[in-house]
């Protein structure tokens, strides 16, 4: 499988980097150290140090630079050598890859590509803790799978109706019925309204009188990354509104909600799916995106549970092919624009 060096991967919720603590994540197969600087910058080098490769984020931050703790090589940011104890030569060579970062939309954002191609413009517009029109809470979930199991999953929801049937528990429409698909950018944009329905977490079932229309938007752009906001509104809105772009969401009954996830490629069948998720603060109240939070961690466990269990069965085959159904259709398009943008000398084949 195919992962797309030139973009930009979530490293890490911004508010988990404590200044003055190396932190050790790991992307595309290769190890990072990220700290953050007194000046409230994020730095991030190769987690190697150029010595005897020692681990960095095992090191000291002082300053704005990092010293390795195992001989005490001190490197700026830029991944240069500037002090080695005891030493007042230092060899040209004795320099760690640096790599483009910002912090943004409560993340930080690490380009693993070709420095001279990294354009912050390419980062996708996530809701971040920064927004305050939304009650959001977080999370992340570590999983032993490969990275664009995930992503298929997430590109396509008919498994709601089966894998998540306890948890957000949409009922039949999402399996029976097709969403709108229509590339975009960098990645594809999957709408839909479900009729006279109870909304996600009902099951399908509602009382006499309380049935509802549900919007559901999301763009997935690549490397993995997903942006979703959904609403429930009055029976007949859907007619109203029909597919011309979205509704005017400030009109929604309940639930105008929001939600921005990210499948970060950690190692061959490694990954780490961040989420964050709550509703507008005219629609919801800190109870309500707490509640939001737990049903999404249950279903993202469902989730886990499955698609580790998949990835089981094609470790065992030697040649694990796919039967396509006709939900599968963003499944392919987006994974046509992954393979087109990760040709050429910068791409990652785990």
């Amino acid at each position: 499988m195919h992962y797309v060096e030139n973009s930009w991967y979530v490293a890490s919720w911004s508010e988990d980097l404590v200044a003055g603590q190396p932190m050790a994540v790991q992307i595309l197969g290769e190890p990072i150290v990220l700290w953050r600087s007194p000046s409230n910058q994020v730095r991030t080098l190769v987690d190697r140090c150029p010595h005897r490769l020692a681990p960095l984020s095992l090191g000291r931050c002082e300053g704005e630079h990092l010293r390795c703790m195992y001989h005490g090589f001190l490197l700026n940011h830029e991944g240069r050598t500037i002090e080695i104890p005891g030493q007042d030569k230092i060899p040209p060579q004795a320099v760690a890859r640096s790599f483009p970062v910002v912090e943004r939309h409560s993340w930080i954002w690490v380009w693993m590509g070709d420095p001279d191609q990294a354009e912050p413009d390419l980062i996708p517009a996530a809701f971040g803790f920064d927004d305050d029109r939304w009650l959001l809470g977080r999370g992340f979930v570590d999983y032993d799978a490969e990275a664009n199991l995930i992503c298929d999953n997430l590109l396509d929801f008919s498994h709601l109706t089966y894998v998540h049937a306890n948890s957000f528990g949409p009922g039949d429409s999402f399996a029976l019925e097709q969403p709108e698909i229509r590339q975009i950018e960098r990645g594809v944009r999957i709408s839909r309204w479900v009729r006279d329905t109870a909304g996600p977490g009902s099951g399908g079932r509602a009382a006499p009188g309380s049935l509802i229309d549900y919007w559901q938007s999301y763009d997935f752009l690549i490397p993995g990354i997903l942006v979703m906001e959904s609403g429930s509104f009055p029976q007949g809105s859907a007619d109203r509104f029909g597919n011309d772009g979205p509704p005017d969401m400030s009109l929604a009954l309940r639930a105008w909600a929001v939600t921005s996830q990210a499948v970060t490629p950690v190692a061959p069948g490694k990954a780490r799916y961040f989420f964050s998720t709550g509703p507008h603060r005219d629609h919801g109240t800190e109870e309500d995106r707490d509640a939001m939070v737990a049903v999404a961690k249950m279903a993202f466990h469902e989730d886990k549970l499955m698609i580790e269990a998949q990835h089981r069965n094609m470790q065992m085959m030697a040649n694990p092919v796919f039967v396509p159904s006709a939900h599968d259709r963003a499944v392919t398009m987006f994974n046509g624009l992954v393979r087109k943008n990760a040709t050429g000398p910068k791409h990652q084949e785990l």
